[in-house]
């Protein structure tokens, strides 16, 4: 593995210990990894959607902006799924916190 692979992966294994952690501007940059198929994410607007709206939830206004524009490029059963998935997300974080 190489090592750009391998920071890459870093990147995203801190973005989510970061994101577990409540850290919306975490959640963000995993939206913009995932939208774009940087920083070791595969290109997913699924998990991006997921990951905008988990930020967008705790205010960050960016991840709002993002969010709606990569609905554009998906299906309503594509952001459906995300907002499971974000739901899904949130009530795991709650169980871990209590």
């Amino acid at each position: 593995m190489g090592n750009s692979l391998k920071s890459a992966r870093f990147l995203i294994e801190t973005r989510l210990a970061d994101a577990m952690r409540g850290d919306d501007r975490a959640c963000y940059d995993l939206g913009v990894a995932y939208s774009t198929g940087t920083g070791g994410a595969d290109y997913d607007l699924i998990q991006a959607h997921k990951w905008f709206n988990l930020a967008a939830v705790a205010g960050n206004e960016a991840a709002q902006v993002a969010r709606a524009e990569i609905a554009d490029d998906m299906t309503a059963r594509e952001i459906a799924t995300a907002q499971r998935a974000a739901r899904d997300w949130i009530a795991a974080s709650q169980r871990r916190a209590a």
